[in-house]
């Protein structure tokens, strides 16, 4: 792999061993992948803040964690301020309702002091799956190293930054470097459209779109779909859902909506002149499949917990929850969350909405999530989602039921304690 001057001075260990070793663990990755050379990045979110888990060792301090597990490293090295522009992803714990999460005290105060030595080292704590929500928001052709499937596919394809799926050690090196291995879609040719896609079916909710795009996932894998004849224009709430669904149920980190996603004004432009790998439809035949799917590991109607905000909810989300919820009140036997980053969340303080959902009985968290986390209320044998991703990954990691539905219809499942959606 070529190597520009600064870049053999990293390697050459000219600014300290913690910087050499994330250039040596950037040409390695490269050499793997096959890249030519780096590209520079001011942008990157990773993962670096620490969880203590089971099975995790001890560790002397911070710097030695960043070694180990960010690093890979059994060296300890004295960790510098990012040279790249960095944030951190969705973590383990809500600083507000932690408790409720049931996280021990010990806990608590490792991860408080992780955040804390993360920031002093220029990490920006976003603390959630969807940066570009609040703040993060590349332009068009900006290289970034970005981790999180749901991220990545959204600012590759809606707003046209160019990155690949990263991983916790390929995103610290970038934060110390501010250099990721220049392939995959990076590339401009590797960014054309394989699969074509008929949209057959008039999709235009929230609902219909998570349908959409676990099909999309499913037909394509990690492909590279182009969505044609899709009859309205999704705002930035569908088109994550949309996302979402197709980077959970196959691998896309990348797709083309004509006319509406950012690099592509007509189906040829999104193809580049290479050949159609193959032809699918979504209809409405498609669209009960996929729906059965989504709630085929759900029998028992009962539901203990509602979980709303994957990926992390915006303030129009939580706008339209609350007007649902308005003069309500979650069942007895019912738990009704709703997760959201933490600046969208004081935003809904401020706005009034917690309130209207602690009213309800309901609670807005940030920061987390249960498949994250890895956290349910006590004895949740059933739960009931508008995320096709959350439906996905959820029964299987926590051992539940769950059921997937519209907004209206969780909502309507947290207020009777009771799944009665369905789809038409």
């Amino acid at each position: 792999m070529r190597l520009t001057a600064d870049e053999e001075a990293m390697l050459d260990g000219k600014e300290g061993r913690a910087v050499q070793r994330a250039m040596e663990l950037l040409v390695q990755y490269g050499d793997a992948l096959g890249a030519e050379r780096l590209v520079d990045t001011n942008n990157v979110c990773g993962a670096n803040v620490f969880s203590p888990a089971p099975g995790l060792p001890k560790f002397e301090s911070h710097d030695q964690i960043f070694s180990q597990m960010s690093l890979d490293s059994d060296e300890t090295f004295e960790i510098p301020h990012v040279k790249a522009y960095s944030c951190q992803l969705i973590g383990r714990m809500d600083a507000r309702h932690w408790r409720l999460q049931e996280i021990e005290q010990e806990t608590h105060d490792l991860i408080a002091e992780s955040e804390s030595y993360n920031a002093a080292h220029g990490i920006q704590l976003m603390n959630t799956c969807t940066p570009y929500q609040v703040g993060n928001v590349p332009v068009k052709g900006e290289h970034c190293a970005w981790m999180e499937s749901s991220a990545v596919v959204y600012i590759n394809s809606v707003l046209g930054a160019r990155t690949n799926v990263e991983g916790r050690e390929s995103t610290a090196a970038a934060m110390l470097t501010g250099k990721i291995p220049y392939w995959g879609y990076h590339l401009h040719e590797q960014r054309a459209g394989t699969h074509y896609v008929d949209v057959q079916f008039p999709v235009q909710d929230f609902m219909d779109w998570g349908i959409l795009g676990y099909y999309v996932g499913k037909m394509v894998g990690d492909k590279v779909p182009v969505l044609d004849h899709v009859n309205s224009t999704p705002n930035l709430s569908q088109l994550k859902h949309f996302g979402a669904a197709a980077s959970t149920s196959g691998g896309v980190e990348l797709y083309h909506i004509p006319g509406i996603t950012a690099e592509a004004r007509t189906v040829e432009e999104a193809f580049q002149g290479h050949p159609i790998q193959a032809r699918f439809s979504f209809g409405q035949q498609e669209r009960l499949q996929v729906y059965e799917e989504l709630n085929s590991t759900a029998r028992d109607p009962h539901v203990d917990l509602v979980m709303l905000g994957c990926p992390h909810a915006n303030i129009q989300q939580i706008w339209e929850i609350c007007n649902l919820l308005d003069g309500k009140t979650v069942h007895s036997n019912t738990e009704l969350w709703i997760f959201t980053p933490h600046p969208i969340r004081e935003l809904a303080d401020r706005n009034g909405y917690t309130k209207i959902m602690e009213n309800a009985g309901a609670v807005l968290m940030s920061d987390t999530c249960p498949a994250i986390g890895r956290f349910l209320p006590k004895g949740t044998k059933v739960i009931a989602t508008d995320s096709a991703k959350q439906v996905h990954y959820l029964p299987a990691i926590m051992k539940v039921q769950g059921w997937f539905g519209s907004t209206k219809d969780c909502v309507n499942a947290a207020i009777t304690g009771r799944w009665t959606g369905g789809i038409s």
